[in-house]
C-alpha cells in the first residue's frame, strides 16, 4: 500500500512469472482497493490473473469502524472497473459477527451483485488479538444457511458461506 501504485506492478509481476512456470495454473489474487487509482488496476487487468478478489469485508454502516482506512464506495467501484474493462472473474468477501443487521447484509450482497461481482465468500469474523475489534455475535450454522438463501435471491450463484470461510476458501472449486 506504501507503494506509489499500490504494489499492482508486484502483482502484475509475479503473476507474469508463475505463467512463466507454469501456464496451466489458475491465478487469483487477493488486492488492496489501490485508492481507487485506476491506472493501477490497468496493470492488474493487462496482467490478466483469472480471479481479482478484492474483499469488501463489512456493511456500509460499519465500514469506518471496521476499515477506517478504506472506503465501501471505492471498494465497489474497484470491483465495478476490473469487471466493464475485462473478462476477469471478481470475488469478494464479507465477514458476519461485527454487529450488522439483515437489512445491511442484504444490501451489501445488493450492492456486490450489482457491479458485476461473481463470486462471494461470507464467513465468521474472529478478533486475532484485544487490539482488534470485539466479535458482537457468532453466527449459527442456520443462521449461516440463511445467508446463503440471501446471496441467492441477490442473484449470485457461486458462493462459499459458513463460518469458518475465507477469501480462498475453496476458491478452485468455484472457479471449475
Amino acid at each position: 500500500d506504501d507503494l506509489p501504485d499500490g504494489g499492482a506492478r508486484h502483482f502484475a509481476k509475479t503473476i507474469e512469472e508463475i505463467r512463466k512456470i507454469s501456464p496451466d495454473t489458475k491465478i487469483e489474487i487477493l488486492t488492496p482497493d489501490f485508492k481507487g487509482d485506476k491506472e493501477a488496476l490497468d496493470i492488474i487487468i493487462k496482467a490478466h490473473p483469472d480471479v481479482f478478489n478484492h474483499n469488501i469485508e463489512t456493511v456500509e454502516d460499519l465500514f469506518k469502524t471496521a476499515r477506517p482506512q478504506g472506503n465501501y464506495q471505492r471498494s465497489l467501484n474497484v470491483l465495478k472497473y476490473i469487471k466493464e474493462n475485462s473478462d476477469i472473474i471478481t470475488k469478494s468477501g464479507l465477514m458476519v459477527g461485527l454487529g450488522e443487521n439483515e437489512n445491511q447484509i442484504i444490501k451489501t450482497l445488493e450492492d456486490l451483485h450489482a457491479v458485476g461481482c461473481d463470486i462471494l465468500t461470507i464467513g465468521q469474523y474472529i478478533q486475532p488479538s484485544k487490539q482488534h475489534l470485539e466479535v458482537d455475535k457468532y453466527y449459527t450454522e442456520e443462521e449461516f444457511e440463511h445467508l446463503k438463501e440471501l446471496a441467492k435471491r441477490a442473484g449470485f450463484e457461486k458462493y462459499q458461506i459458513a463460518p469458518q470461510v475465507r477469501s480462498s476458501y475453496n476458491a478452485f472449486k468455484l472457479c471449475a
